[in-house]
């Protein structure tokens, strides 16, 4: 008999257990249990981190004194320490290689083999090795192809090349996601009119090699695509803002207890010296490629100090406490932010970045993508005066020029205080940076534009006072070097930890 009624608690036990299993998660809102198609199908899902991109390593965020930490030996002025946070991201371990470099471009010739211009415009400049009194021409024809350098740092790529390499690399990363969930083919042939984009995916205009769909618990569908939502795209891969960039290289998880620094630091490194390493073996050798002094870029034959004449393959020296390596040295780094000498003043506490220009996709009244580029690519335009009206959070100025002298950027939502001559006159007196081309402009009287983009870092033909991450400069984004590169960065969303 007890044995009889055991079973039966079992069963009832048991059943409640599958019937709880078999309801799932329930809003706490209304009741209803998500996931079910019963009731409409909205879907809770199952997500729990974000997974690393790759190539990426996880920066934790905080708090941290941003500018410049020793002598304005140039006395700029232009990056006096404040206090900012940084949202945690993901950040390139290494510089992008020249093997990496020519990936994109082996893709972009192939996939559009009928406009070659695509091809020829993302060609890193290799003249950028030419000088007028030294013998480089071998970097210039072997730097960027050979083999022997292909585990080196990619130079002589503009601000908008690496930009554009950026967003190609978000599509791959997020193609091959989908392949891997057996949702696309593995499509070798695509052409510029049907190759994978993420943004066209996620709004339904995608009709590449689609191997199934997702089911769809909306009763009214049987299959979907994937949407973000799903937590299964990536965020974009992007450069880091200046803030996150220094952020990054000064590495200061590795010097606190508690949210005590109890070591201040010059260099992605502790101490003020360049040569200490925490190798005994490795003790006096530089902990990065820089050059030492006047004439001097790697040392003296048979004991060849930074062992570097130019560049060095991308994971060399000692990694700062984030794992990354070269933050200091080897090549200059371009950021995100538009420069200006006084953005320090201006500057937000949270996630400090100068360079917005809030657009709007392009769409028609179904809210469909409108509006493509001859490559495929969707359309942005400028947020109307009667969007701006209707969504008053809608940002209609151009924040790369806030407060910083453009008359146009500072107007307030009421102008009637300024009538059109004051505006001509104001415009004339402040607009002190926007110089649309200054060989036809003989009364420019700066270089700072709106296309100045920041870099960082120092290099191998960098003093070493450039090597501390608190320096900065900036450069046409049109423009190249021999000692500029840059690495990709990408947002963390959820917890700030990830799955410590």
């Amino acid at each position: 008999m007890k044995i009889k009624s055991f079973l039966i608690v079992s069963v009832i036990f048991f059943g409640l257990l599958a019937l709880m299993s078999c309801r799932g998660k329930q809003s706490a809102t209304t009741g209803w249990n998500y996931d079910n198609p019963k009731n409409g199908g909205f879907e809770y899902g199952n997500f729990v981190e974000q997974q690393t991109g790759p190539g990426l390593v996880l920066i934790e965020g905080g708090s941290f004194s941003m500018g410049r930490v020793e002598q304005d030996v140039l006395y700029d002025w232009n990056n006096i320490p404040r206090r900012v946070t940084v949202s945690s991201f993901y950040m390139d371990e290494t510089e992008v290689r020249n093997v990496d470099y020519r990936e994109y471009l082996y893709w972009l010739k192939r996939v559009y083999a009928d406009y070659p211009d695509i091809y020829r415009k993302a060609l890193p400049d290799t003249l950028c090795w030419r000088r007028t009194l030294a013998y480089n021409e071998p970097y210039v024809e072997n730097y960027f192809r050979h083999p022997a350098y292909r585990e080196y740092p990619v130079v002589g790529v503009s601000w908008n090349q690496a930009t554009a390499y950026c967003k190609w690399r978000t599509d791959r990363v997020n193609e091959d996601i989908l392949i891997r969930y057996g949702i696309l083919y593995m499509n070798p042939n695509q052409t510029a009119d049907d190759h994978f984009d993420t943004e066209a995916y996620l709004a339904s205009q995608y009709e590449g090699e689609v191997k199934q769909d997702l089911n769809d618990l909306d009763p009214n569908h049987k299959t979907r695509k994937v949407r973000m939502e799903d937590g299964i795209f990536l965020p974009e891969y992007r450069l880091p803002t200046e803030a996150e960039w220094e952020y990054a290289a000064l590495a200061l998880i590795g010097n606190s207890v508690n949210e005590r620094i109890y070591e201040r630091k010059l260099y992605p490194w502790n101490g003020h010296y360049v040569r200490r390493n925490p190798s005994q073996s490795e003790t006096g050798k530089w902990n990065a490629n820089a050059f030492r002094g006047r004439g001097d870029a790697m040392g003296v034959a048979g004991y060849l100090n930074d062992n570097a004449d130019i560049t060095a393959p991308v994971n060399s020296y000692w990694p700062n406490d984030y794992g990354l390596y070269c933050m200091a040295g080897n090549v200059n780094e371009w950021v995100m932010d538009v420069y200006r000498p006084m953005s320090f003043e201006v500057s937000e506490e949270f996630r400090p970045f100068r360079g917005n220009v809030f657009k709007t996709k392009v769409l028609d009244e179904e809210g469909l993508i409108q509006e493509k580029d001859s490559l495929g690519n969707i359309q942005w335009r400028d947020v109307t005066d009667q969007e701006a009206m209707d969504r008053t959070n809608y940002r209609k100025s151009d924040n790369r020029n806030f407060l910083d002298g453009d008359f146009a950027s500072s107007l307030q939502e009421n102008t009637s205080n300024y009538n059109d001559e004051t505006k001509s006159s104001a415009w004339k007196t402040d607009n002190m940076y926007r110089v649309p081309n200054a060989q036809k402009d003989s009364k420019a009287r700066t270089l700072i534009s709106d296309r100045a983009r920041v870099y960082k870092g120092g290099s191998w033909a960098d003093r070493v006072y450039w090597l501390v991450p608190g320096t900065r400069r900036f450069l046409d984004e049109n423009r190249s070097q021999a000692d500029l590169g840059f690495r990709c960065a990408m947002t963390r969303v959820g917890s700030p930890k990830g799955n410590k």
